[in-house]
């Protein structure tokens, strides 16, 4: 590929400058007031799901969400022989492949959603699994719309990066992770991860951040998930809730995994050095 920078199409800028509004904006899950007002519903859910159920959860869902994103769809659609080839085919045809995965990820979440809601607080330590699964499941199939097929260890590094983006608390939470994704996309452009003393010591340090990385996102994710998860505790409106909840989460997600994966196929094809 050549060094020098490739001029952006009509779409390709429109696409950047939505990226650039993403990052920008401030992580919304829940106002403040009805944070304040919920947050004995959100105590006691995060007694029935602890920290530690979610760090496992995110843990094994990582692997499994991998295992669960099928390519063939992707391939035939995007005509193409191989996931790779879509990293330098068409942003457009990768974003119209990303907004299926997406649609039929919100709908299953807003479907398990109103299952789980409709029995209240008592399946949310099946229900948070399931979800988080669902979420890891939708990165890494919304990174093969773009050609990336996560399999390194710095590619599970990256798909934590945005699970925890698309989860933030805070816009300090959120430039934290988008710190992390950069670094992320810089270290693998460069391949200073090769050279590093042999490859067992970059699969240890990986190994180690993505330890410390889920430990983390659990801690984020917890305060997250129990203050969307919160008005499903009232049985009467559980279903409405878990449905609701479950997709407009989903659909943060997406997003994130959307703008993380358009900026790196961006600076891939040599349209933009950073954003």
């Amino acid at each position: 590929m050549e060094d020098t920078i490739k001029t952006l199409s009509i779409y390709e800028s429109a696409q950047l400058k939505m990226i650039e509004e993403w990052k920008a904006l401030e992580p919304s899950i829940i106002s403040k007031a009805l944070g304040i007002a919920l947050e004995p519903i959100a105590w006691v859910v995060r007694k029935v799901i602890p920290e530690k159920a979610i760090q496992g959860a995110i843990d094994g869902a990582s692997s499994l969400g991998q295992w669960l994103s099928d390519s063939k769809d992707l391939m035939r659609d995007g005509k193409v022989s191989q996931i790779c080839d879509l990293k330098y085919k068409d942003l457009e045809l990768s974003d119209k492949l990303a907004d299926e995965v997406h649609n039929w990820a919100i709908g299953i979440a807003t479907a398990e959603g109103a299952a789980a809601g409709a029995f209240g607080i008592l399946t949310a330590p099946l229900d948070i699994p399931a979800i988080i699964t669902l979420a890891m499941r939708t990165i890494h199939k919304i990174g093969m719309c773009y050609g990336y097929e996560c399999k390194t260890e710095q590619d599970k590094l990256f798909v934590l990066g945005i699970l925890s983006a698309s989860g933030a608390n805070s816009m300090e939470e959120k430039l934290a992770a988008l710190t992390t994704l950069r670094t992320i996309e810089v270290m693998i452009a460069k391949q200073t991860w090769k050279a590093m003393a042999g490859k067992a010591a970059q699969s240890k340090l990986s190994k180690e951040a993505a330890i410390i990385g889920i430990r983390n996102l659990a801690k984020q994710l917890g305060v997250n998930l129990t203050k969307r998860k919160a008005l499903q505790a009232i049985p009467a409106i559980g279903a409405l809730v878990g449905a609701s909840v479950n997709g407009w989460y989903i659909k943060d997600v997406g997003w994130a995994a959307r703008r993380a994966f358009q900026e790196r196929w961006l600076i891939d094809n040599n349209k933009i050095i950073d954003i």
